[in-house]
């Protein structure tokens, strides 16, 4: 034996095995929240939080796992969820499936390669099936983008205010979106949409306003609160006396030279605010501090100062008000006033002062406020928008839409059986994948609560008469055969794509391993 006695060991047949029902048990945890009527989980962290999702890269990443397998699966949820944010719970239902679906072969002693060269074919094969039902669509078109945020918004929590949602989610990255010079678009979801989640109110009071908001109150108490069409100058430097950078001591034998340093120092403030009342802003803002004397300055020019904000928040009001952020003071030009904004207002939301900077010409950035009866509702709801968002971002990116509700799933496995394959070891492997693809429509009739078997057959039997492009898929409210197109249920074509390329992909690496060495390295 040469291996170290405390190691476990699996090799062969049992590893393989042992896999495939560790996938299994991933993809039964997150089975029920596919779809419309999906079911919520509540999961308690260590700290004793509680998360209530059915976001499936959510419920995962707070399952504590010991499988190697069941934790390679739940990475599958965590990368759909960064590269497209949405089909989360697709993904491991899927892969799930596919493995489920070879263990008979290896039962059969065929070769883990031959399934996975199988597997491989039909993958191809499946991406051209979704390329030729695939439907262009043009971004501006708010009607067909509305119905697919509303598709995608309809299998979360929040669908009850679909209509709110999926205006806010489209509202936000038409914001955030620019065209460089060479067309491409370019939409930062994460630096230049903000969600403020403020608890209180109800959701129907949450809106994506044309500029940024931040939970700041004014330096000084009789600076106004009020500005229209403010002039705004964002700076990165102190206004306070600058401290040495290395530490110095002054011994003072002259009394008078002690008076002299203080007037040096107000001198030194007082500059910096003449430099900057010179350009008669109304709002000034700094990422660093302000000192008493300046504040005293800026309160009798009638200007309003913040101070310390986020060096985020300050990137966002530069793109809402055209202003360009200073880092110091004698460099100003007027060039760097921003005058897009057209009002600045102090509000008071439950116990909390929030600046507004609203109403803004053209914005680049926006803040997004979210309303709600408790933290958990606005977390969820926040997953939720987060989701939504992706999505308009990834049809921003490639505007190609494909039939969702199971409906892309079908066609695939339905032009997969009609494929003319050598016959031979792979046949079986690659008319897997066409069994595997149903299990998204069948989990969607399991979670309405209809007779799966006969919703399945009846929608395989439609797919397999239409020789052309056939939309048909299962509502997932009413669990009835419908036409997908007529629903108006579409789902980005990225994002469909992305799921079908993971899930086969990570289903073939995990059945070529064939052998799993657990052990404890000597602590030296």
């Amino acid at each position: 034996m040469a291996l170290n006695s405390k190691t476990q060991r699996q090799t062969g047949r049992p590893a393989q095995l042992g896999n495939i029902s560790a996938a299994r048990a991933v993809a039964d945890i997150i089975r029920t929240t596919l779809g419309p009527r999906s079911m919520l989980k509540m999961l308690l962290d260590p700290m004793g939080g509680v998360v209530i999702t059915n976001d499936g890269n959510c419920i995962l990443r707070e399952v504590d796992v010991s499988h190697p397998t069941a934790k390679s699966m739940i990475e599958l949820s965590r990368a759909q969820d960064e590269e497209v944010g949405d089909g989360t719970t697709s993904v491991i239902i899927l892969a799930g499936e596919m493995l489920i679906l070879a263990e008979p072969f290896i039962q059969e002693n065929i070769h883990p390669t031959v399934i996975v060269k199988g597997y491989n074919l039909a993958l191809q094969e499946a991406l051209k099936i979704c390329d030729s039902i695939a439907i262009d669509v043009d971004i501006n078109d708010t009607d067909l983008m509305t119905k697919l945020v509303t598709s995608t918004i309809g299998t979360k929590f929040a669908s009850r205010w679909n209509d709110k949602m999926v205006e806010m989610a489209l509202q936000a990255v038409l914001t955030v979106s620019s065209s460089s010079k060479d067309g491409k678009h370019q939409v930062d979801i994460k630096r230049y949409a903000k969600v403020e989640k403020i608890p209180g109110g109800e959701l129907k009071d949450s809106q994506v306003l044309k500029g940024v908001m931040f939970n700041k109150d004014t330096t000084h108490s009789k600076m106004r609160r009020r500005i229209v069409k403010p002039r705004i100058l964002l700076l990165d430097s102190p206004l306070e006396y600058k401290k040495g950078e290395s530490q110095t001591n002054v011994e003072i034998t002259n009394d008078d030279d002690w008076n002299t340093m203080l007037r040096m120092e107000e001198e030194y403030v007082e500059n910096m605010c003449a430099e900057i009342i010179a350009f008669k802003p109304d709002v000034v803002i700094t990422e660093k501090g302000v000192s008493d004397l300046a504040q005293h300055y800026f309160a009798k020019a009638d200007i309003t100062a913040f101070r310390r904000l986020r060096k985020t928040d300050n990137n966002r009001l530069a793109r809402c008000s055209g202003a360009t952020i200073v880092s110091r003071t004698d460099e100003i030009q007027e060039s760097d006033i921003g005058t897009d904004c057209g009002l600045f207002e102090m509000r008071k939301i439950g116990d909390e002062y929030f600046a507004f900077f609203d109403e803004c010409e053209n914005p680049k950035a926006c803040s997004i406020v979210l309303r709600g009866g408790s933290k958990d509702v606005l977390n969820e709801v926040e997953r939720n928008l987060a989701d939504a968002m992706r999505v308009v971002r990834n049809v921003v990116y490639e505007p190609r839409l494909l039939p969702g509700g199971g409906a892309a799933e079908m066609a695939v496995a339905a032009g997969l059986r009609r494929h003319d394959l050598e016959k031979g070891k792979t046949t079986g492997p690659f008319l897997a994948v066409a069994d595997a693809m149903e299990v998204i429509p069948r989990t969607l009739a399991m979670n309405c609560g209809v007779s799966v078997v006969r919703a399945v057959t009846e929608l395989r039997a439609k797919h397999a008469g239409e020789t052309g492009k056939c939309t048909h898929g299962i509502d997932g409210v009413t669990g009835k055969m419908v036409d997908m197109v007529e629903e108006g249920i579409w789902e980005p074509y990225s994002v469909k794509v992305q799921t079908i390329k993971t899930a086969i992909e990570s289903a073939c690496m995990i059945l070529r391993i064939d052998d799993i060495v657990s052990g404890s390295k000597k602590s030296s």
